[in-house]
């Protein structure tokens, strides 16, 4: 799908300029007098993954009948109302003024969705005035400059979620050929290098009763099935504190974080006679933020004596201490016997598929209309919180744009319930979710 953007500003708030860089090449004459471009212009545009068709406005004026300034407003009007979304640009250096506020309420009006954009914030008096958008009630005002390309990661993802289709990111063609970046965690002496080697069928990493045997990340391609791996066994993370004055092991812990931030699936690896200790979990959270699928290996199975529910047990215990991870696959495994090898291989490549997932905008918002009408969001000083909308601007983890009123006040047991639901509803289990929420305030609201 092409999004087509309406450029909507007073004059000379720096729209041509923009439009130029958006399109690549100069389409719109720039020139520091205002009212330098009066016709609509209209080029097509690459932002990213996003297709555009950018339209270019006359600086709005309050202007009416056949007179010039009339008949650009006009074209302005007509490109509005033609428009998937409008981009609202101010001066981020003067901040906002009456003939901001005059377009504001114009747009309002039309209904059109609208991104408010600060331009020119190259300069640090930039910095004070942008704030000053919020009172136009069309949310956080995106930072940035036309004219140095600043700002245009930050408008691709507030344009993403007005695609009818959830945008593709950018991965190389030959991404399905490349081998899935695996690496296995955990604290000092849970069996990580016992549990590499058993994965791999070869002793490739040294392994001693001794906790801090491993030093580096130990990296070793391997195959299973026609898949390509890239496995990476680290060193035990410990308490920093345990870490002071040990150069040496502060170096191999900051080797066993790096491998987290390379991987795409995280194995956190549990020693199963003294499970999801405080470290487990300092972990396993860690996995979490860096925004990685997870999968939880409860290794040395063979020295539990009574195994009877033992799995059930520390499940409710996943769910229970890391409720951002709940459902994440969770195998039963024995590295010195074998006993569960095999599960691991399966749970890391469905824990990969939730990671990866993508989600249609409808069937999003069939999903919210029925999260709602279970458990509707709570209300604020007598005011009910809106959800409106929801779409999914990026996976690797999936990440939802959440539209709706009063955001900023939904609690986060509600997010946690929204969390929940969608893991339940589309087997996201084993993957973080992100939500990435966005709000308006009351333009009507007394400042």
């Amino acid at each position: 799908m092409v999004l087509k953007v309406a450029i909507v500003g007073r004059p000379n708030v720096g729209k041509s300029t923009l439009i130029n860089r958006l399109a690549g090449r100069k389409i719109a004459i720039v020139h520091d007098t205002p009212g330098v471009t009066r016709d609509r212009i209209e080029a097509e545009a690459q932002l990213g993954p996003l297709d555009l068709q950018i339209v270019d406005t006359a600086g709005y004026q309050d202007a009416k009948g056949e007179s010039l300034p009339g008949q650009m407003v006009a074209q302005t009007r007509a490109a509005i109302a033609d428009a998937d979304v409008c981009l609202l640009v101010i001066d981020g250096r003067e901040g906002v003024n009456a003939g901001d506020e005059i377009i504001a309420a114009e747009l309002r009006k039309s209904g059109k969705p609208v991104v408010l954009v600060a331009n020119k914030i190259e300069g640090r008096a930039a910095a004070a005035n942008v704030s000053e958008g919020y009172s136009l009630g069309f949310g956080e005002p995106i930072a940035l400059s036309a004219e140095h390309g600043l700002g245009l990661a930050d408008l691709l993802e507030a344009l993403a979620p007005y695609a009818e289709e959830p945008l593709e990111e950018v991965v190389p063609e030959d991404a399905a050929l490349r081998p899935l970046k695996l690496a296995i965690v955990g604290r000092p002496n849970v069996g990580k290098s016992s549990l590499f080697n058993a994965l791999i069928g070869e002793e490739r990493a040294l392994t001693s009763p001794e906790a801090g045997t491993t030093r580096d990340a130990v990296i070793s391609k391997w195959q299973v099935e026609g898949r390509d791996f890239l496995l990476h066994d680290t060193a035990g993370l410990r308490k920093r504190a345990r870490a002071v004055g040990h150069a040496l092991e502060e170096l191999s812990i900051q080797s066993a974080l790096e491998a987290i931030k390379f991987a795409e699936c995280v194995v956190v690896l549990i020693d199963a006679t003294a499970p999801f200790e405080k470290q487990d979990l300092a972990i396993a959270d860690l996995v979490a933020r860096e925004g990685r699928a997870v999968v939880f290996a409860i290794n040395k199975f063979d020295l539990v004596e009574n195994r009877a529910g033992a799995i059930s047990r520390f499940r409710e215990q996943r769910d229970e201490l890391l409720p951002q991870l709940t459902g994440a696959p969770l195998i039963a495994t024995s590295a010195k016997t074998g006993e569960g090898i095999e599960r691991v291989l399966e749970a890391v490549l469905a824990a990969d598929k939730a990671w990866n997932t993508r989600i249609g905008t409808g069937e999003l918002n069939r999903f919210l209309e029925q999260a709602l009408a279970q458990h509707p969001p709570p209300a604020v000083h007598g005011r009910r919180i809106r959800l409106r909308y929801v779409t999914q601007p990026k996976a690797r983890p999936p990440t939802f744009a959440l539209f709706g009123n009063q955001l900023n006040a939904l609690p986060d047991s509600y997010i946690r319930y929204l969390q929940n639901a969608l893991r339940a509803s589309f087997s996201l289990y084993g993957t973080p979710i992100r939500f990435s929420l966005r709000t308006s305030k009351n333009p009507y609201a007394q400042k």
